[in-house]
């Protein structure tokens, strides 16, 4: 039976809190490993007790759910639990199939979205429909970053994007895709008629997969990818950010700062329940604020006052 691992690396301080948090959403078992010791020298300690602390001053944390369970929910749950903990050093993975990776490009078929966006795994034939002249077809290697297009977070983002273009409001622009994962958004953007994509991403996998990705699909040239910290501080008239709740609303300002006057903004990663607090929050920079629904998942679109 194949299970979702998470793992992340965290302080011995730390370790109960994350533990708790874990047990509280249905942790099948828990494994602790001493982060600095060299490979294959790891001394494990399986299932502790909340509380009881390792012997080491630095921990990997691994836990097992189902493999059915949503990352990205489990994440929300998480984060609603313990909103104190640094939830970005999580790490997915399928505890029977190492290369997870591969095993997506395997079982899914193209996606679409909107009218004319296809995700396609890049081993993959493209259907008759991709083939169309004015689709926009990103190849697609997840690499160890969130972004495969599966996701409904994901999902209405890319069908934001595709509606912009329709709407002629993509051609040419510069687009700031904030959390950018596999780099799909950003992708897509280009695709669509985008001049110029920056991505930001706080994992070092999130931006070699991007870079990967950007180089899969021929726009190396027309990518940018930072760290938070070393990320330019310039305006976007296009914008897109699809991280959870609590992010989105520590980031509100510096979101709203990146975001040109008039320009647009869409935020996904959001369960339902938690798009109120959101949009009053966006609020005091944004105006036409919608909301989209995709399964338990919502999307908040708007646009920039002072335009």
């Amino acid at each position: 039976m194949p299970y979702l691992e998470l793992s992340l690396r965290c302080s011995e301080a730390e370790q109960p809190r994350y533990e708790r948090a874990l047990d509280d959403v249905g942790a099948l078992a828990v494994t602790l490993l001493d982060a600095d010791a060299d490979t294959g020298n790891e001394h494990a300690i399986l299932e502790p007790g909340v509380g009881e602390t390792p012997l080491w001053r630095s921990v990997v944390l691994s836990a097992l759910f189902p493999h059915d369970a949503d990352g990205l929910m489990l994440l929300a749950a998480l984060d609603a639990f313990d909103p104190g903990l640094d939830w970005s050093r999580v790490r997915f993975r399928s505890v029977e199939d190492e290369d997870w990776e591969r095993a997506w490009m395997d079982t899914y078929a193209p996606l679409q979205f909107g009218r004319r966006t296809w995700i396609v795994p890049w081993n993959q034939e493209l259907p008759e429909a991709a083939r169309a002249p004015d689709a926009a077809v990103v190849r697609l290697d997840p690499g160890l970053a969130f972004g495969s297009g599966t996701h409904p977070t994901t999902s209405l983002c890319l069908q934001w994007l595709d509606g912009l273009a329709d709407a002629g409001a993509l051609q040419g622009q510069r687009v700031l895709d904030y959390g950018c994962g596999s780099g799909i958004l950003a992708l897509a953007a280009l695709k669509l008629g985008a001049a110029h994509a920056t991505g930001v991403d706080n994992d070092p996998q999130a931006l070699a997969a991007s870079r990967d990705n950007a180089g899969r699909n021929g726009v190396s040239g027309s990518l940018s990818l930072h760290m938070p910290g070393d990320a330019p501080a310039a305006t976007w008239p296009v914008v897109v950010a699809n991280i959870l709740a609590s992010a989105l609303d520590a980031l509100a300002g510096t979101l709203a700062a990146r975001t040109a006057p008039g320009g647009r903004i869409a935020l996904s990663g959001i369960l339902q329940g938690q798009e109120e607090a959101l949009l009053e929050r966006y609020g005091v920079w944004f105006e036409q604020l919608s909301v989209a629904r995709e399964s338990d998942w919502v999307r908040i679109d708007g646009v920039r006052k002072g335009g």
